[in-house]
C-alpha cells in the first residue's frame, strides 16, 4: 500500500478532526498499514506526537503581559550592567522528607520475561518532615535554615532569616554587602510580602528583584537546585529531622560553584524565552 494523494489526504482530515486520534485507529479506518499512516503523519505532513504539558495556572492576558515586561526590565538591566546576573541572590524554601520514593526510573529492575511486574506503594506524606529555607547566587549557597519542627514560616520568622541573611551577606561576600551591590529575589509567598518584612528591606537598603506570579520558569530554586537536591534524598530512609537536616547539608556542599553559574546563566536565557513565547509556560 502505498503513500498516494487519497490517503495522504484521508489521513490529514481525520488528524484535522480529532488531534489525539491513535495512529492504530487511522489505519484501521482507512484500512492501509499503520507503518504507511506513520510515515505520511511525519513524512508527508510533517506531524510529531508530543504530550501535554502540565502548566500551574491558566494565564489570564494581563498576567502574561506582567511576565513579559518583567522579563523586558531585567534584560534591560542586564544590557547595562553585564555583571547583573551574578547579583542576584535567590531564595526559596521546600520540603524535605524522612523519605521520598524513587522515581520510575530509579525503581526500575530487570525481571525475568514470566514475571509479574514488580509494584510499589502510592507515595504518602511522612509525619517527619523539615522545611529548607536557602539563599545562594551564581558563586554557589549563600544562607541556608533549616525551620525547626513544628515552626511557622510567617512574616515574624521569615524577618528573622532575612536579619540572618544580611548577616551571612556581610561574611561571605563583604563588597557586595558594603556596596549594596546585589539583588534579591524571592516569590511572591505571604511572608515574603509582608508589611513588616518590606519596611526592613527598606531600612537596610535591600534592593528586590520583582517576581512575577505563576512564573516557576523563572525560579531558579524549582527548576535547578531542589530537583538537584531531592533527587540525590530519593529513596532513602531518615529517623529523624536531625538525619534529614545532616543529609541535606551534605548534598548542598555537593553542587559544585560552576553549576550555580551555569544556572544564573539559564536564567538570562529563560528571561529572554518568556518574552520570546509571550509570557506563557515553556516547560
Amino acid at each position: 500500500m502505498t503513500r498516494s494523494e487519497v490517503n495522504i489526504a484521508a489521513v490529514d482530515d481525520l488528524v484535522k478532526n480529532g488531534h489525539q486520534i491513535a495512529s492504530r485507529m487511522i489505519a484501521e479506518s482507512l484500512n492501509i498499514p499503520k507503518t504507511v499512516v506513520l510515515r505520511i503523519l511525519k513524512e508527508n505532513l510533517g506531524k510529531r506526537e508530543l504530550c501535554a504539558c502540565f502548566v500551574p495556572h491558566s494565564l489570564a492576558p494581563e498576567q502574561r503581559e506582567d511576565h513579559v515586561t518583567s522579563c523586558q526590565d531585567i534584560i534591560a538591566i542586564a544590557d547595562v550592567d553585564k555583571n547583573f546576573f551574578n547579583k542576584i541572590i535567590m531564595g526559596d524554601e521546600t520540603w524535605c522528607f524522612a523519605y521520598d520514593p524513587e522515581t520510575k526510573q530509579q525503581n526500575s529492575e530487570w525481571i525475568g520475561e514470566t514475571s509479574p511486574q514488580p509494584k510499589k506503594l502510592k507515595f504518602q506524606i511522612p509525619h517527619i518532615k523539615n522545611m529548607l529555607i536557602i539563599f545562594f547566587d551564581s558563586q554557589g549557597a549563600v544562607h541556608k535554615e533549616l525551620v525547626p519542627d513544628r515552626k511557622t514560616v510567617n512574616a515574624e520568622f521569615y524577618k528573622g532569616v532575612m536579619v540572618h541573611l544580611l548577616k551571612r551577606i556581610q561574611r561571605v561576600r563583604p563588597a557586595a554587602f558594603c556596596s549594596r551591590d546585589c539583588f534579591l529575589l524571592h516569590d511572591n509567598a505571604p511572608a515574603h510580602k509582608a508589611a513588616s518584612v518590606c519596611q526592613y528591606f527598606t531600612q537596610k537598603n535591600v534592593t528586590i528583584l520583582y517576581h512575577p506570579l505563576y512564573s516557576p520558569d523563572l525560579s531558579l530554586p524549582d527548576y535547578f537546585l531542589f530537583p538537584k537536591l531531592k533527587m540525590k534524598l530519593k529513596g532513602l530512609h531518615f529517623a529523624d529531622v536531625a538525619e534529614i537536616q545532616e543529609a541535606v547539608t551534605d548534598e548542598l556542599q555537593k553542587v559544585q560553584k560552576m553549576e550555580f553559574s551555569a544556572a544564573f546563566q539559564k536564567l538570562h536565557n529563560r528571561t529572554k524565552a518568556y518574552i520570546y513565547v509571550n509570557g506563557a509556560y515553556f516547560e
